[in-house]
């Protein structure tokens, strides 16, 4: 089981959004704030982001990618003191996942890849929570070779015009949130000075951890036990123990039962499957059990989790 795959999937609630930006300075854009994660990727020219906040502009050119964590509002543009408007896309059929946005000005031209992914920041991966409010991964740094021919792939994708592109396109930009998250996690799993770090980013390539969190999100419906877990890593229950809670945050069995109703919210939201069913798949063999604790973890009964859900998906 790919634990990264894994985690990022439970979060997923909707389709990606984006749109192949084509400008000429002047221009400017106005993101709003979005309830998901927000991305961009510079395929030619230069541009700035620019924070609603205290951060300083940020230059960004060819093949840069900037991915901020909570979608905050946010605007690119030419030059920071350039005149700004609303990122608005135009979308030739209503249910298109990739729109057009065009501005032609007299100046150099930039072409860019913006949009956002979906995501449920309410019940988000620790994982996305150690990440800082900005990730910028620069293509002059020459690190992160495969997330460099995906954008290349892109580029000449979104080109338009070959057979095939309406599905590709979609599938390679999903695929990039994968590629940006394993990016910044070999970035983070060695310090300046050597040292190896904590956290997540250590967790998922740490090879006795990674063992445990493997078998946890493969089997969330095992009865897994400190011992068992720590048997699988090859360490000592007490070793194995401090080790998973000092990289992950919380001991296993914690980790184990937030995964548990995390599987179940997830199963509840993408399925009509019975809720007898769904508790069997993340380990309770009553389902009054499961009801109890899933009320507690999420605040609400699982029949009225769904049905909200339901009508969303209807919309």
């Amino acid at each position: 089981m790919d634990v990264l795959s894994d985690a990022l999937a439970a979060m997923r609630t909707g389709q990606t959004r984006s749109a192949r930006t084509d400008v000429r300075a002047p221009w400017g854009l106005r993101f709003p704030a979005v309830t998901g994660t927000t991305f961009h990727v510079v395929m030619q020219g230069t541009c700035w982001l620019l924070s609603d906040g205290p951060a300083p502009p940020l230059a960004l050119g060819p093949g840069d990618v900037v991915f901020l964590r909570n979608g905050s509002a946010h605007a690119l543009a030419d030059d920071p003191v350039t005149a700004r408007v609303e990122f608005v896309p135009e979308r030739a059929d209503p249910s298109s996942t990739i729109g057009q946005v065009r501005i032609d000005g007299s100046g150099a031209r930039s072409v860019l890849l913006c949009g956002a992914y979906e995501l449920d920041r309410t019940r988000s991966h620790p994982l996305m929570n150690e990440l800082p409010d900005l990730v910028h991964l620069p293509a002059r740094s020459a690190k992160h070779s495969e997330l460099r021919h995906l954008i290349d792939l892109l580029a000449t994708e979104l080109e338009g015009g070959r057979p095939g592109g309406d599905g590709i396109v979609p599938a390679l930009i999903d695929a990039m949130l994968l590629y940006i998250l394993r990016a910044w996690i070999d970035d983070r799993s060695v310090t300046e000075t050597g040292d190896r770090s904590s956290g997540w980013a250590l967790a998922l390539t740490d090879p006795a951890i990674g063992r445990a969190l493997q078998g946890i999100h493969a089997q969330p419906a095992h009865p897994w036990t400190v011992h068992e877990l720590a048997a699988r890593s090859g360490l000592s229950r007490s070793v194995f123990a401090q080790r998973f809670t000092a990289l992950v945050g919380e001991p296993p069995l914690t980790y184990l039962s937030w995964w548990r109703m995390t599987t179940a919210g997830r199963l509840l939201r993408e399925s009509d499957a019975p809720l007898s069913a769904v508790a069997r798949r993340v380990g309770y063999t009553s389902e009054f059990a499961f009801a109890k604790a899933f009320k507690r973890e999420y605040g609400t009964p699982p029949g009225r989790y769904r049905r909200p859900a339901a009508r969303v998906q209807q919309v």
